[in-house]
Formats: structure tokens, sequence, C-alpha cells
């Protein structure tokens, strides 16, 4: 692929629960277009139902759809696993995403590729990246509540990606989520400001 793919992209990443999707969705708003790597991901994963349930056991599969929240606890606790899954289907999700990326390519401006593994896999030629920012503890939190998990659940989900303070500084634009929903507004016109 050529470096032309990625040309208008900028790449939206940040840790589990800092508030991805929000940002994308207000993004949305203000006529941004997005592509969602973990979308891509459901979308492929029970399109391939039958080699996962080959790769881990039937007993993860259910009329052709994946039983995510039942195979994530062999993903995250076995390093094994995780690797064996990482590597099936990121090279799908990658292929997927320079698909729809040449499509926003002609609008020719700026859009964004919501990628939670941008900064860890590094497999992508995009030149900017923008962080949406949670200070740990409240990321923990926010984690705890959305998935109806233990602190230590949360804690050992949070420690499978890169510390979020690191991706903070890799950034070449940060958004801070770490209040409410008015001011992560304020940050996301801040942030277009400075793109458009």
């Amino acid at each position: 692929m050529n470096n032309e793919t990625f040309k208008y992209a900028i790449a939206l990443t940040g840790g589990i629960a800092t508030g991805k999707s929000t940002v994308c969705s207000l993004f949305k708003l203000h006529g941004f277009l997005t592509i969602d790597a973990d979308k891509i991901a459901h979308r492929l994963l029970d399109r391939h139902s039958d080699k996962i349930a080959s790769m881990f056991g039937k007993e993860y599969v259910e009329n052709g759809k994946v039983l995510r929240k039942k195979l994530g606890p062999i993903i995250f606790s076995n390093q094994k696993n995780k690797e064996k899954l990482e590597s099936f289907i990121h090279p799908l999700i990658k292929e997927e995403i320079e698909k729809e990326s040449l499509i926003f390519e002609q609008q020719g401006k700026p859009y964004l590729i919501d990628i939670p593994l941008f900064y860890e896999k590094m497999n992508y030629p995009i030149k900017k990246s923008l962080v949406v920012y949670t200070p740990k503890e409240i990321q923990i939190e926010r984690l705890m509540k959305r998935d109806s998990i233990s602190k230590e659940e949360a804690k050992l989900k949070i420690s499978n990606q890169m510390d979020i303070e690191e991706k903070k500084n890799l950034a070449d634009l940060v958004i801070d989520n770490s209040t409410n929903l008015k001011n992560l507004q304020k940050e996301v016109e801040r942030v277009i400001g400075e793109l458009i």
C-alpha cells in the first residue's frame, strides 16, 4: 500500500474506557468521517466464526456469532491465545481499514480512524495521532461501571495496553476527557479548530 492511503487520516486512539467512541460521535456531529477498527473487528470475527471455533473451541461461537464476552477472558489472560487471535485478525482488519480509507481520501479532508492499539501495533503509516486522555484512576472506575467488572478485572484489561500517560506523550493532539461531556465537547471543538 502506498502512503497516499492515509494522507488525510488521523489515528484516534487512547485507552480502554477513555471515551474514544463518544469522541468519535462528537466528531461525526461536526461532519467528520470516521472508521472504527473495533466495529470492523467484530464484523470480521462473526464473518470468520468457523475459524474462531476451530482455533479456540465451538463453545465460543453460537449461531454464526462469536461470543465475545465468553472469549474475552481466555484472550486477555493468556498471551499465547492473544497472539494467536491477533495474528489472524489484525491483517484482516488492516485490509478493511485500507479499503475504507481509500474512499475517504477522495474527499480531500481530514477523517478519523479509531484504532485502539495504534501505538502498540504501529502497522499504519498514519502521520497524525489524536489521543483521548483520562487519568488511570478514572479509566479503571469507568471500565468497572461500563462492563460491570471488578477492579482486578479492569486493571487486567487496562494492563494489556500501553500506559495512557505514555500514549499522551506520543500524541500530536490530545483531548482531555477527565471531567464531563460539556468539557469534552469543548475539547473536541478546540481540536477541530486546530485541524481545519
